[in-house]
């Protein structure tokens, strides 16, 4: 009981920091304005949460282009950090090796929960439509992933079913990630 009371806890703690660090580094590739005077409330929650690991990092990694490295390896650090914990905690009977394989795919299923997550607040929001900071936000962030859906799939009835496609593309490669999770756990 009481390993499952801390792996709860460490699952959260790591998924908040790792999810604030990956929409950092998504919002950054997607140019929405991060600086704290552009009054993005979101931009300031996010750089409270991750500053005090991604600048340090920044000094070391150089950003590839639009895509924040800092921020991709502050996420991985924490998924990393996480199962070396847990892994501990078991009394480190499996091997080493398989931390960081869980690190990498816990990674992958943060951004495809992550993703889902964005996509059900952005298609909730699109129903009654006010103007805000977060609607705006979702939108642009959620608009790259629907983009090529919309190209293929027409309005129904005046209803964009864009979102529901991409939820079951995302619940798919949920599926998938924990299939080859499971091979590379047996096999590595």
């Amino acid at each position: 009981m009481l390993y499952q009371i801390i792996s709860l806890l460490l699952e959260v703690a790591a998924d908040l920091l790792c999810g604030a660090c990956l929409l950092r580094l998504y919002m950054q590739h997607q140019r929405i304005p991060m600086s704290l005077g552009s009054g993005n409330p979101i931009a300031r929650f996010l750089f409270a949460l991750t500053d005090w690991l991604v600048l340090p990092l920044r000094r070391f990694v150089p950003a590839l282009g639009r895509w924040d490295t800092a921020s991709l390896l502050a996420a991985f650090l924490l998924e990393f950090a996480q199962f070396l914990l847990l892994w501990l905690l078991t009394g480190a009977r499996s091997g080493l090796l398989a931390v960081p394989v869980l690190a990498v795919f816990g990674l992958l299923r943060l951004v495809v929960s992550g993703f889902s997550g964005l996509v059900i607040v952005y298609a909730v929001l699109s129903w009654v439509p006010t103007p805000s900071v977060a609607s705006d936000l979702l939108g642009r962030l959620c608009a790259p992933l629907l983009r090529p859906i919309r190209r293929h799939l027409p309005l129904v009835g005046g209803v964009d079913l864009s979102p529901l496609v991409l939820l079951l593309l995302l619940q798919i490669a949920g599926i998938a990630l924990g299939y080859l999770q499971t091979s590379a756990l047996q096999f590595g």
